[in-house]
């Protein structure tokens, strides 16, 4: 059976590319050919092309590309070459990625020849600031009419989807042959906008949960490190890091992203995926504000902190804390960099017998879906 995905594949994000690696690698485990549709828009990290630029009610759309164009400018020229060698050595050695690059989704359909169509997990489903809604991650195109279209467990980003894009999403939605989601919310989401009930199934690096290629591979150091994983913002993470670096008596750590406005936490380190996730593996204690960050922390059974995102940025909490209640983790959350509330989330113990049973029910539930969709998808295919 040829399954293709469409994901975000092509982001230098140790998350975006280690769910990614998961989901084909549980692929293959079935005994399919799997490969990813080398769907690579401008807009994601580019930012695409400015809309009406004298139109001030285009001002923050054309903001945010312009942000964009100037932050993928500036980690071309003045990024880590060693590091994004390593990100694209990941894609073609551990995804498989190869073939030109599809920038327009008019050339996705002839890329698209397969038995099961899945747009995978991450944050495919958020509407962006520069595009809105992407009906290519919706699996919205031309392809062969024999192709099955299911969702394995995409995100909204947040727990509720903005009115302005209800319509849409549910004729997107619409259009596919089985749903689930990675968040109860988006559950709640997809409900409201298209009337269908989808299932909530975990992200693909719980649904593989087996990281040992990829562990094997490097040696992420012997240095005693606490390993701080931030992204869009160092507010208040900063200070918990620290602390618990503190108590810790480790050095602490830091890797550095395309994306990253604020000075090093602890120190900086500019990682590839795979030297990453052994830093993550070989810490004394992680402390992440990501929802991959506290995933796979979990998955590995580190000892972790969940620092919550402050401000605007509280929406996008939803995420760790749907899969902190899943695991019975919530007590790991931080909001706030008190000392004393730092040192008593440490010193709770963490019953990673519990734990590793409920990754295997969760596992066990994302197994199921894709188990009845690839029999469904089967059966057509036998004729």
């Amino acid at each position: 059976m040829r399954v293709r995905i469409l994901t975000y594949h092509f982001s230098d994000n140790y998350g975006a590319l280690l769910q990614a690696y998961a989901l084909r690698q549980w692929f293959r485990g079935q005994g399919m050919e799997v490969e990813f549709i080398n769907y690579h828009p401008r807009y994601v990290e580019e930012g695409g092309s400015f809309d009406q630029l004298l139109n001030p009610r285009r001002w923050r759309k054309n903001v945010t590309i312009g942000y964009l164009k100037a932050t993928h400018m500036f980690w071309t020229v003045f990024g880590n070459d060693r590091q994004r060698r390593a990100f694209d050595d990941f894609r073609r050695e551990y995804l498989g990625v190869a073939g030109p690059r599809l920038v327009e989704s008019s050339q996705v359909a002839g890329a698209a020849d397969a038995d099961l169509l899945v747009c995978g997990s991450d944050q495919i489903w958020s509407p962006s600031v520069q595009k809105g809604l992407d009906p290519v991650y919706f699996l919205d195109f031309g392809a062969p009419s024999r192709a099955r279209r299911i969702s394995y467990a995409p995100s909204f980003g947040r727990g509720e989807l903005a009115p302005a894009f209800h319509s849409e999403a549910g004729r997107l939605i619409g259009g596919l042959d089985a749903v689930s989601v990675r968040e109860q919310s988006g559950v709640d989401i997809v409900r409201t906008v298209s009337g269908r009930e989808a299932q909530c199934v975990p992200d693909p690096t719980i649904l593989l949960g087996d990281f040992s290629e990829l562990l094997a591979a490097q040696d992420g150091g012997s240095d005693r490190h606490v390993f701080c994983y931030a992204l869009r913002t160092a507010e208040v993470i900063r200070k918990v890091a620290e602390h618990v670096a503190e108590v810790d008596a480790a050095r602490l750590i830091s890797p550095r992203s395309p994306s990253q406005r604020w000075k090093a936490i602890g120190a900086s380190v500019e990682p590839g995926p795979v030297e990453w996730l052994q830093m993550l593996s070989s810490a004394t204690t992680v402390v992440s504000n990501s929802f991959h960050g506290v995933a796979l922390s979990i998955i590995l059974n580190k000892p972790f902190l969940a620092v919550a995102l402050p401000g605007k940025k509280r929406a996008m909490n939803e995420r760790v804390r749907c899969l902190l209640k899943e695991t019975n983790l919530l007590d790991r959350v931080v909001v706030i960099a008190q000392p004393a509330e730092i040192e008593d989330v440490m010193k709770r113990p963490i019953d990673w017998c519990l734990v590793n049973h409920r990754l295997g029910a969760l596992r066990q539930r994302g197994e199921a879906f894709l188990a009845a969709e690839i029999a469904v998808a089967s059966k057509v295919l036998r004729g």
